[in-house]
């Protein structure tokens, strides 16, 4: 990442709640996390991702269909540690720009297999005010449009409106800020790998 690509960000944070960056991290290390995350996969590491939280937490495929496997900075390969400082790097700059106080950053590998979706939902647990601005970071190679797995952003915030849609495109980041918009992912023809987070205040 380079200066320009996290103030264009926050520019874009701060006059319409989200932005996008299209070559946010090099072919590079896009190559050696999706290596790595199929890898992990392979391995039996991720879990399928539930809903809810407490006691009512549960898979529920009619509502989400992927499966995660969450980074730990304590164990975190070179390519994980890297995009890690990379944003860590952006955090500091939303909060030398925006004044947000954000503390922390958590993110997990999320695959999509065909047919997978994650309906209509806000990235806001119930009971927490923790997380602040979510990312999305893709990890697939020549995305077509016709491949579907577009990320489904409700910029009109009652989530019934007007959206943007963004294809899952290689090294291409998308934040928003996490209570005030809708979003839903589409259902894909093909498997589908992002790395997803939050940026999170204390």
């Amino acid at each position: 990442m380079d200066q320009d690509g996290a103030l264009q960000i926050a520019d874009q944070l701060a006059s319409q709640g989200w932005g996008t960056v299209s070559h946010f991290i090099s072919p590079g290390l896009v190559g050696a996390l999706a290596n790595e995350a199929r890898a992990m996969r392979a391995a039996g590491r991720f879990r399928a991702a539930a809903v809810g939280g407490g006691g009512r937490k549960r898979v529920d495929r009619e509502v989400r269909g992927d499966e995660t496997c969450w980074l730990d900075p304590a164990s975190a390969t070179p390519a994980q540690r890297e995009y890690l400082e990379t944003l860590d790097a952006l955090r500091a700059a939303l909060n030398r720009e925006l004044q947000l106080g954000l503390f922390d950053f958590e993110t997990h590998f999320a695959f999509y297999p065909p047919g997978a979706f994650y309906r209509w939902h806000r990235d806001r647990p119930h009971g927490s005010e923790a997380r602040i601005v979510s990312s999305v970071l893709y990890l697939n190679e020549t995305w077509k449009p016709e491949d579907g797995g577009e990320l489904r952003l409700y910029v009109d915030e009652s989530g019934k409106g007007a959206y943007r849609q963004f294809l899952p495109d290689a090294g291409a980041l998308v934040c928003f800020f996490s209570e005030r918009f809708w979003h839903e992912v589409l259902p894909a023809r093909r498997e589908r790998w992002s790395l997803s987070g939050w940026f999170v205040r204390r």
